[in-house]
């Protein structure tokens, strides 16, 4: 049996498109012999479509074109995810569906019976779950068909990971004769857990003797990335064919064993090492490498910017380069994303600038091949400081300067990039980091200012790699770039560690209290001081309504500051002891 993993790119929202390109690829994949070609989840209306799920025309309109692609599907049979009714009285209106289609006709359907609700997933506000488990004839073989979070449930979950549900879909199908499983998904990318997904797949399969294929969703869609990687292990566990990272992809695998017709119905197929990857003639390493740590990092970046700027009419973007870090990183991600010649930079430079920040700046934007100009805003800001002195002085007599007055330059700049933005379509680019963004050094309206915030989930420590990974092979970043004390250069001598803690450090405690949720007690018994703990604590709870503000921010960690992280604003929570009562 061959069976096309048919990993793609959906649009959100964008069903005509989705089908078209769907379309396209069962075609392909009926070229290259293959009996089923599995398409991810949702996948007409692409994940996560969110509340457009509410709009009963989107329902209509999705299950429409799920008749039409039906009619395609005379030569190979597909598995094409989509929302659909909940016929039952009670309940949710809506289903997560897949849908078996062949012969021209919908030949049967599984509605998704786990639905995920932590971190960014919110499927119950949509979906009812599903009651039961579907195996499918195709090709003469028994299908056991799942969709995403009903693969993950399974007792003793690699890392220690707690299981969150009572059911579990995939044993119910080894039970109902199942020879093998799909599993159409649409999970998101975060640093390291492709890793976590083989290992649990793979354990999946050894456990239930059964070959396990995954199908994911590849693209880049409003905060979230997804990276891929679909796969195939046979019935020990082994990974035997896998998709690429980061772009669409068409995986044909073969399984051979015993069905019905040879042998008996129930007979648990083997895996043939013939695995290959249409159209070209020349077989290709069927197991692509999967990228991992900083790299894997890079390209998520890249996807995500891609497709952001695409999927919303961008064609190029904007970006104030101050001469640090920062700027530099998201100058170089947006070049490999968009193209040097769709990526604008700006220097704004100040009295408090040092001379080598406009040199390391202009260096960084010939290094990348970008454009380059130089828009100084000292006669703004002494206007600024003419115009608000007296006032600041009758409301704070005798009071010197201090943030208030450095934050003007800040907004300053984002004026300038605003206005530029709005004169030229560009769409500005906030080059914040994830430490700066969770203790709150930004300003709001000033470096704040964008339409995505490409490196807001990765840590200033994470930056520096990344931008070490850019320079492995010549230059691209400049070295000063990198050995300078990062500044936000909006007094003499300023440093960041001025006000933060050292950025191994700072970036330590953000990781335990951000994405371990662990209390301030628990980071200072694992050895950090406790007065720079309290805050770092202070300065993150108290920041909540800058980052409430901010633009969209890529997510590449366990856990971001974005839709998946539902914080209070006003809120005074202090904890009162030292760990739990049970």
């Amino acid at each position: 049996m061959k069976i096309a993993l048919a990993q793609f790119n959906p649009t959100v929202g964008d069903i005509a498109g989705n089908a078209r390109k769907m379309a396209a690829m069962i075609d392909r994949a009926a070229e290259a012999g293959a009996d089923l070609v599995a398409f991810g989840e949702l996948s007409l209306l692409g994940y996560p479509p969110k509340d457009l799920l509410l709009k009963p025309q989107v329902i209509h309109d999705n299950l429409a074109a799920l008749h039409e692609l039906a009619g395609h599907c005379t030569r190979i049979a597909a598995l094409v995810g989509y929302a659909g009714p909940n016929e039952e009285a009670v309940g949710r209106p809506l289903r997560n569906w897949v849908a078996l289609l062949a012969d021209g006709r919908i030949a049967a359907q599984y509605a998704k019976q786990l639905l995920p609700t932590y971190d960014v997933f919110d499927e119950t506000r949509y979906f009812e779950p599903g009651e039961a488990v579907q195996v499918a004839e195709i090709a003469g073989h028994r299908v056991g068909l799942t969709i995403c979070e009903d693969l993950w449930n399974l007792p003793g979950l690699p890392d220690g990971q707690r299981q969150l549900y009572h059911e579990n879909p995939v044993a119910q199908l080894a039970e109902a004769g199942a020879e093998l499983m799909i599993n159409v998904s649409a999970s998101p990318f975060v640093v390291g857990k492709h890793a976590f997904r083989r290992e649990l797949f793979a354990a999946q399969a050894r456990q239930h003797k059964l070959p396990i294929l995954y199908v994911n969703q590849v693209g880049g869609n409003d905060e979230l990335i997804f990276d891929g990687c679909s796969c195939a292990f046979d019935a020990g566990g082994e990974l035997i064919a896998q998709a690429k990272d980061f772009e669409e992809d068409l995986l044909v695998v073969e399984l051979w064993g015993r069905g019905p017709g040879a042998g008996g119905r129930g007979e648990k197929p083997t895996t043939s090492p013939l695995v290959h990857r249409p159209p070209t003639p020349d077989p290709q390493l069927p197991i692509f490498p999967v990228r991992e740590g900083v790299a894997s990092l890079h390209g998520a970046l890249v996807l995500g910017l891609r497709d952001y700027c695409r999927k919303c009419g961008f064609g190029d973007v904007l970006i104030g380069l101050s001469g640090g870090v920062d700027s530099a990183v998201t100058a170089a991600v947006a070049v490999d994303a968009l193209g040097a010649s769709h990526v604008h930079g700006v220097s704004m430079p100040s009295r408090f600038n040092a001379g080598e920040s406009l040199t390391d700046a202009r260096k960084l934007a010939e290094n990348l091949g970008m454009t380059f100009q130089v828009v100084p805003i000292e006669s703004i800001h002494k206007a600024y400081e003419t115009t608000m002195s007296p006032v600041f002085e009758a409301v704070r007599p005798g009071e010197p300067a201090g943030v208030a007055e450095e934050n003007v330059q800040a907004r300053i700049r984002g004026n300038i990039l605003m206005a530029l933005s709005n004169k030229c379509g560009y769409m500005v680019l906030s080059t914040g980091n994830k430490s700066e963004l969770a203790v709150g050094y930004c300003t709001l309206y000033g470096d704040m200012s964008g339409g995505l915030a490409v490196i807001s989930d990765v840590p200033k420590t994470m930056i520096y790699k990344l931008a070490h990974w850019f320079n492995r092979d010549r230059e691209i970043i400049p070295d000063n770039t990198l050995r300078r004390a990062p500044s936000a250069e909006l007094r003499p001598d300023q440093t960041d560690q001025d006000t933060l803690p050292e950025y191994d450090v700072l970036d330590a405690i953000l990781e335990r209290y951000i994405e371990r949720c662990q209390s301030r007690f628990d980071i200072v018994a694992a050895g950090f001081d406790e007065a720079v703990v309290n805050d770092v604590i202070r300065m993150v709870d108290t920041n909540e309504y800058k980052r409430k503000q901010a633009a969209p921010g890529l997510k590449v960690t366990g856990r971001a500051f974005g839709f998946g992280r539902r914080m209070p604003i006003a809120q005074r929570y202090r904890p009162l002891g030292k760990g739990p009562i049970l």
